[in-house]
């Protein structure tokens, strides 16, 4: 086995172990006769035939810190069900080779180090993640094909959902779907943007080709690997059976669903005759996306109960919760969304002190920051993920209680039996939503929702975001999809994008312009 000339690692009490020492540990062996074991397993699952596929641990040792622990990857073009320890390759944590493998002779190819392992480095550098498994698997390749013009593959009240890290069973789960190249390697832009964008995710699904998943550690990452191909593989027989998996519901898909609301609205100007005419009506829209704020739930609500429930409960959330891996995720978020304020000179940023300084002390400046966030209203993913949070615990401890119009329970179950299929689209977090339509003043709403875009999609009143919308929807045109908001900028945006549109007036709602342009309702009952 070669080994690079590498320095000396550091270790508790300030004892030093060589490096080729180190690399023949019992913790570097027993990581690289792991990942034989696994690859083996994985093999028999149908998950790295071909030589395909691949998975990377790192070392667990707790005399090193975690960032500086050394990693082990299988390596490219081997038939992994035969692979020994010592085919494995030593990487450090910046992607350094430290040890390579031995040539084979014939018929064995030259070892190469994994095609994946810039994609291995990012997971592990974006999420701190402690394993990555690389998977061909069948069903991670045909569910991204079920849709070919959807960015995401999303399945909600699936028990198998549980296994994924942050999720539970009645949540929806979402995976980006990134597109193929010709290279593996070509692929790590677009997993990082994916991984930045869906900060909640532990898998990016690669269309026509596989899936990479991690997790903290190798028991976290099979496990949720595991999950992922159930969730898939249950898609895919549902799609078989016509039933639609990414309702609460799972009711069967509906293709064309040709009716005419209390209103009349369809998607398409209707032609109106004398009055015991008939009218000649195209479809309805198929998909309807929903505001909450004064769209679904009055504005009090969300100014004058939950803003200043999250005021109020910064603190208390951050001290309680400060050592766990989810406040932690929402630290790192708040330091660099503070950071790029400090260097724009936004109004009411103040430093982060770093870790060392203390938990007070970083809680304190944290505080400051949070409330003058709140404060300007501001839409931040960094405020709005930690918000959510904040609101769980509301929730869980009867403190608060979602509030929605009196109209709306009844639209949503009628919309729902009608086929359509209704989501929401707010400025708060997804997590946000789920919280106020499974917690309402008419209990949980949510079975009649099928699912929650929020501004990981981006700024509600650019048009680009309703053609993601759209794209994730997977529409043949935009103006199959209706959305309902109380905000003229935002009506003008998705109106861009090919969306129909309704502006919702409600009470308290901001007076509009006249001759906007735009058809209006007082209640959901008139769409």
């Amino acid at each position: 086995m070669a080994a690079a000339a590498v320095p000396a690692v550091s270790v508790n009490g300030g004892m030093k172990v060589s490096s080729q020492a180190y690399l023949e540990s019992k913790a570097v062996k027993d990581t690289r006769n792991l990942i034989s074991e696994l690859c083996r397993q994985f093999y028999n699952l149908g998950w790295v035939g071909g030589t395909g596929g691949s998975i990377t641990i790192k070392v667990h040792d707790d005399s090193i810190p975690r960032n500086q622990q050394l990693i082990v990857m299988s390596p490219s073009g081997v038939q992994k069900e035969r692979m020994e320890p010592e085919d494995m390759y030593l990487l450090s944590e910046n992607g350094s080779i430290l040890s390579s493998p031995s040539p084979k002779p014939y018929p064995h190819k030259r070892p190469k180090c994994s095609d994946c392992a810039p994609l291995f480095l990012k997971a592990y550098d974006m999420r701190n993640a402690g394993a990555v498994i690389h998977s061909h698997g069948m069903e991670s390749c045909l569910v991204t094909m079920l849709n070919p013009s959807s960015k995401e593959f999303r399945i909600t009240h699936m028990e198998m959902i549980k296994g994924i890290q942050g999720h539970g069973y009645y949540d929806e789960l979402v995976v980006p779907i990134i597109e193929n190249t010709a290279y593996e390697n070509e692929l790590t832009d677009s997993l990082a943007k994916a991984i930045e964008a869906y900060p909640k995710t532990t898998a990016v699904l690669v269309r026509n080709h596989g899936i990479y998943v991690w997790g903290d550690s190798w028991i976290s990452a099979k496990t949720q690997a595991e999950c992922y191909h159930y969730l898939f593989d249950a898609a895919i027989k549902l799609q078989q059976l016509g039933l639609d998996w990414s309702t609460p519901s799972h009711d069967p898909i509906q293709h064309i669903n040709r009716f005419v609301g209390r209103s009349g609205f369809t998607n398409a100007s209707a032609k109106a005759g004398p009055k015991d005419s008939n009218y000649e009506v195209e479809p309805s829209p198929r998909f309807i996306v929903l505001d909450i704020e004064g769209t679904t739930t009055p504005i009090s609500f969300v100014a004058d109960v939950l803003f200043p429930y999250a005021q109020h409960n910064v603190g208390r959330h951050l001290s309680a919760t400060y050592d766990t891996t989810e406040t932690q995720d929402d630290i790192k978020l708040l330091r660099s969304q503070v950071q790029d304020d400090l260097e724009k000179g936004v109004n009411g940023a103040v430093p982060i002190p770093p870790d060392h300084a203390g938990k007070e002390e970083v809680i304190g400046a944290l505080v400051a920051n949070v409330e003058a966030m709140i404060n300007a209203d501001r839409k931040i993913t960094a405020l709005k993920q930690l918000q959510g949070h904040i609101w769980r615990t509301g929730y869980e401890n009867n403190e608060l209680e979602g509030v929605v119009f009196d109209d709306v329970p009844e639209a949503l179950e009628k919309w729902h039996a009608l086929g359509k299929k209704v989501y929401i689209y707010s400025s708060g977090s997804r997590l946000a939503q789920r919280l106020i339509f499974g917690n309402t003043n008419y209990g949980d709403l949510r079975k009649y929702l099928s699912g929650f875009f929020d501004t990981t999609v981006g700024n509600k009143k650019e048009a680009r975001s309703y053609i993601e919308i759209s794209e994730s929807l997977g529409v043949d045109k935009p103006s199959e999809i209706l959305f309902v908001t109380d905000v003229l900028q935002e009506a003008v945006a998705a109106k861009a994008a090919g969306l129909e549109v309704i502006i919702s007036i409600r009470p308290g709602n901001v007076l509009l312009p006249e001759n906007h342009g735009f058809k209006t309702v007082k209640s959901f009952s008139e769409i």
